[in-house]
Order: C-alpha cells, then structure tokens, then sequence
C-alpha cells in the first residue's frame, strides 16, 4: 500500500518536473505561437531583418503571440494608450548553445548599442542614433556605471537605468525592466524623463515604452516586440512618430541581436 502510493506520488512529481523543464525537448512551434501569419509574412519573419509593422492607434496590431498569451505581451505599451505603435517579429536561428543566458548577457551590453547607424532621411546617410550609451545609477543620481561581465545564469528578475544620447532627443533616460520564467524572457523600455526636440517636449514621462519578448522555438529564438508613444497633436504634425518609434526599434532589436548571433 505505502509503496503503490509512494510510486504514485514519484510518478506525479516527474510529470509535474517534465512539464516545467525547458530542456525536456518540449519547445513549441512557430506556427503553435503565431499561427495567423500569412506564407509572405512568415517568410519575411525567417529572413535577416524579420518583418516590422507601423500602426497608428491601437487597432490594426497582427503580430502578436496568439490568445492569453499574446494579451499579456503587449499590455505593458497598450496600457499607456500610445497613439502610435511598431511590431516587429523575426526568428534568430538557434543552436544549442544559445538561450536565455546569451539573449540576456546581450541585452546587457548597453554600451554597445553607441554608434549604431540608421538611415536619416533628411541627411540621405547612415549616421550613429544613439552617440552615447551608459547605464546609469538611477533617475536622480545619474553616476555612471559599466557593463556587466557576461553572466552564467539569468535572474528571475531585474532593473536597471539608462542614459542614452539621441541624435534627435539629446540625452533621454530609461528603465529596462527584466523578466523570466520557464518558458520566456522579456524586457521593457520606458522613459523615465520627458524626451525634448530642442527644447520642445515630445514624449513625457513614460509616453515611450517598448517590449521585448523572447522564446526558444524549435526553429530557433523567436523575437516579437511592440514599442509605442503618446504625443501632443502639435507635436505629431511636426514629427514623424512612427518613423521615429520605427528607427529606435529596429536599432535595438539589431543591437541585441548581433549579440546574441556573435555570442560565443
């Protein structure tokens, strides 16, 4: 009798670890986490630069995880009812030595998102967005801090503080706020100081937020992020929001990428 139950009660706990390991061979698939796209989208989805959307408002989102899941990944930027949004989605090709430890030691590496180019249209060249990036101390005291060493193992949880130096924005301030769990890592942007354009207030006080959500797939390292703001009418005539949004987006997503793909 002990030993029947005692089997059993071993039986339920193997069950119950195999259903939380990540090394159980259990990743999902791509098509089982987005299962909308279109053979077009998917397949821009598979390519070096992945695909990126631009809305205006909040309807019209197409790129998001599917059911409860996806609600949850992009409620972090719709609960600050931006005006303007960008998606994005690409798979990064996976062996196996990439994972959480790689994606997060990349994301890290703040320093290294200086100099990164983009194309300014009213200069028709590539030219560095951000010319500076530190972490810093926090909003007030703003002491700078270096990078990290890469890390053998990923915090369930963290935050940190940055200070980056826009071309446009001049020096702006960030919260990066870090999550884990089995089956996902995901990381939040959000401005912790107004953003001016000289000296003209564009974006306030946590009216920029992007996210960041990452997941081991069987094809690879699936990277979905949504990344939106809120601005003024007058400041939405005079600056191209979703342009701008797009720009930042498609340089971070590059720089924490290349990071991931050169890690060794």
């Amino acid at each position: 009798m002990l030993s029947t139950r005692r089997h059993f009660l071993i039986g339920i706990l193997l069950m119950g670890i195999k259903a939380l390991s990540p090394a159980c061979g259990q990743e999902r698939s791509f098509d089982a986490l987005f299962p909308f796209l279109n053979a077009a989208d998917k397949a821009t989805v598979f390519s070096s630069g992945g695909l990126i959307i631009s809305i205006e408002g909040q309807d019209g989102l197409r790129l998001g995880p599917a059911s409860a899941l996806g609600s949850a990944v992009v409620q972090p930027v719709l609960a600050q009812h931006p005006g303007f949004l960008v998606e994005a989605l690409l798979v990064i090709p996976q062996t196996e030595t990439k994972g959480f430890v790689q994606v997060y030691n990349a994301l890290s590496k703040i320093r290294n998102l200086k100099g990164r180019l983009y194309h300014s249209a009213t200069r028709d060249k590539d030219i560095p967005l951000f010319e500076d990036a530190t972490r810093i101390t926090g909003v007030k005291k703003t002491s700078l801090l270096p990078d990290p060493p890469d890390a053998h193992a990923v915090p369930l949880s963290e935050t940190i503080y940055i200070r980056l130096k826009d071309v446009n924005f001049g020096n702006s301030y960030y919260r990066a706020d870090l999550t884990r769990n089995q089956q996902s890592l995901q990381y939040t942007l959000a401005n912790v100081k107004t953003i001016s354009y000289l000296f003209i207030p564009v974006m306030k006080e946590g009216k920029f937020i992007a996210h960041l959500y990452f997941e081991p797939l069987a094809e690879g390292i699936v990277l979905y992020s949504i990344a939106g703001a809120d601005v003024s009418d007058f400041v939405a005539s005079q600056v191209d929001i979703p342009s701008a949004i797009r720009k930042r987006l498609e340089v971070i997503i590059g720089w924490v990428v290349e990071g991931i793909t050169q890690a060794p």
